[in-house]
């Protein structure tokens, strides 16, 4: 397991200082960053790299279409299913898997425009049967537990045994897969990592441990595929934030990649946003967002990491009282 976020109370200390209002505001960059990620690579998902530049030239703008026909800035299922769990957490007022079981059921019912083939397996087994784990199976190596995991990295920020308990409860509601596991705990280090203010050189010591446990997520030198298969979409999201040192060239230079560029996209746009802050995402993409889910987003994101095991702690030390 990967060293508890925070390690002393020097560090518990030094966060404090800073203050809960730096914590929202990278828990924001993170859901923002997660839903603009969404929304840009929506538009070229399933193409190729030589595709997308022969059609675009590089395409860094979001202007919808693609092969949903999305409006423009209109979020996919990566930002829709993190917003239903998101919901889950904020009326139990904390993880609850039936909870989670029963919101996600509602998106399903929903008829939304995409959805994957594990993910929809998963949901019916639920639905139908109120399973609320699927048996390990060897196709659930896709990305549909990771790109949606970011509400339970927020609210179990602090306490890495409850984070991964959580974390793997919401994956196996319709992946299980020791590869979707493995990615999803790196992830979720990552994320907590960046919001909670750690060095890039943190972040990549983080993923080291990943590559050195499971060395099939190598990805320097990169692979070259971007697809749903986990291993993939690790690699092109590892590869890219690690080579970028702004927001928008590390989210441009991954859906660029072309295959699953949704997911891959809001993937590494939650650990960029984190990581870069709110104020590092461009003004002229959040404009593109819905408003009310751009609301929404933030003020999920600042519930999940108040309530969350370290920023109850913060504000106890501060006197700050939980909103």
């Amino acid at each position: 397991m990967a060293d508890t976020i925070v390690t002393s109370k020097v560090d518990l200390a030094a966060m404090a200082t800073e203050g809960l209002d730096t914590l929202r505001a990278r828990a924001r960059g993170a859901f923002l960053g997660l839903a603009v990620g969404d929304a840009l690579g929506a538009t070229v998902e399933f193409m190729t790299a030589r595709e997308i530049q022969v059609t675009y030239g590089t395409h860094r703008e979001l202007i919808g279409g693609g092969w949903l026909n999305l409006s423009p800035g209109e979020v996919t299922d990566d930002t829709e299913m993190s917003l239903f769990l998101a919901r889950s957490i904020v009326e139990q007022g904390h993880w609850s898997l039936t909870c989670a079981a029963k919101h996600l059921a509602l998106w399903l019912k929903s008829r939304p425009k995409d959805i994957g083939n594990t993910v929809l397996r998963g949901l019916r087994a639920y639905v139908t049967h109120g399973r609320l784990e699927v048996p390990p199976g060897p196709g659930d190596a896709g990305n549909g537990a990771a790109m949606r995991l970011l509400p339970v990295a927020l609210c179990t920020l602090g306490d890495p045994e409850l984070s991964e308990r959580c974390m793997l409860e919401q994956a196996h509601l319709t992946h299980n897969h020791a590869l979707s596991d493995a990615a999803c705990l790196s992830v979720t280090r990552l994320v907590q990592a960046a919001v909670c203010g750690r060095s890039l050189s943190h972040l990549r010591r983080e993923a080291s441990e990943l590559v050195a446990s499971i060395p099939v997520f190598t990805y320097s030198p990169y692979p070259g595929q971007a697809s749903g298969y986990i291993v993939d979409t690790m690699q092109t999201v590892l590869y890219c934030f690690f080579r970028s040192r702004r927001f928008e060239d590390c989210l441009v230079d991954t859906v660029n990649r072309g295959g699953d560029a949704d997911t891959t996209g809001a993937i590494v746009g939650m650990v960029a946003g984190a990581y870069y802050g709110q104020e590092a995402i461009p003004e002229r993409w959040l404009e593109r967002l819905s408003p009310k889910l751009a609301s929404e987003l933030v003020s999920h994101a600042d519930w999940l990491v108040e309530h969350s095991p370290l920023g109850r702690e913060l504000g106890a030390l501060t006197g700050s009282s939980v909103r």
